[in-house]
């Protein structure tokens, strides 16, 4: 355990409050229950899977977890003041945000539309950025901001143009908002994944193959897991990670060193 010279330790997340945005499925539950389990009192928002909710919900009230649940449309007016008066009723101030909250097309490009492209970066870009308009007033000094993305940022994927193009606005938007916000002490970074088995590759064409592929290539022989990316949420949000500002963190099992 890493302390500073009182004893106090520099990962634990104890009296500090996050938004988990897209916070009750896959990476997003993950990163709200290992936050939860480190001290934290969050706030998962979602949208549709009532079901995921509710699973989450059995879990941190069998261990009797700080999570509540805010349901809002992060893309809408209307999702961003419910989201508003959620946040207003608690009197949460927070520590600070991390945006798991994400979707797209995986189709070629002869078969997406402006639709598809609209549809995508209204979550993965646009939502983020009217989010942080939000919730500014409300991160004080020491606050951290986390934005999951992914491979498709800065290489060509398979079926991957809108989603893996939406990540890449996501990184350079960070990157401004980190230079921006930094003198005002709230630090704000990207956590990249690789390939971590959650229900999104079943919208992905041969993802079977893909997967496979990917393990093939991983020195680890395995691919990381959504805990092990909570785990780096964790580490970004904490006092360990005072120093990292507008860092990309990688956590692919050393996919992305092989030729």
């Amino acid at each position: 355990m890493a302390t500073t010279a009182n004893g106090t330790d520099l990962f634990s997340l104890r009296g500090k409050t996050y938004l988990v945005a897209g916070g009750t499925r896959g990476i997003g539950q993950a990163i709200s229950l290992r936050f939860a389990r480190a001290g934290a009192t969050v706030i998962a928002s979602y949208l549709r899977n009532e079901q995921a909710a509710e699973k989450l919900k059995a879990i941190a009230a069998e261990e009797q977890l700080a999570i509540s649940f805010c349901r809002a449309d992060l893309t809408s007016d209307k999702g961003l003041e419910q989201l508003d008066q959620f946040l207003q009723q608690s009197g949460a101030q927070l520590s600070g945000l991390v945006y798991c909250a994400a979707t797209g097309i995986h189709r070629s490009i002869e078969e997406l539309t402006e639709r598809h492209f609209d549809f995508t970066f209204n979550l993965n870009v646009r939502a983020f950025f009217r989010l942080i308009k939000l919730l500014r007033p409300r991160l004080s000094k020491g606050s951290s901001v986390v934005a999951l993305s992914s491979w498709g940022a800065s290489r060509a994927l398979p079926y991957y143009s809108l989603v893996g193009s939406s990540k890449g606005a996501l990184d350079a938007l960070v990157r401004h908002l980190a230079a921006e916000l930094a003198p005002a002490g709230i630090r704000v970074n990207i956590l990249t994944a690789g390939a971590v088995l959650t229900d999104a590759w079943k919208a992905m064409p041969n993802s079977e193959a893909r997967i496979a592929e990917t393990i093939r290539r991983t020195p680890t022989g395995r691919l990381v897991t959504a805990e092990e990316v909570a785990y780096g949420a964790q580490f970004l949000c904490s006092d360990a990670a005072s120093g990292m500002v507008g860092h990309t963190l990688i956590l692919d099992g050393g996919t992305g060193i092989m030729a």
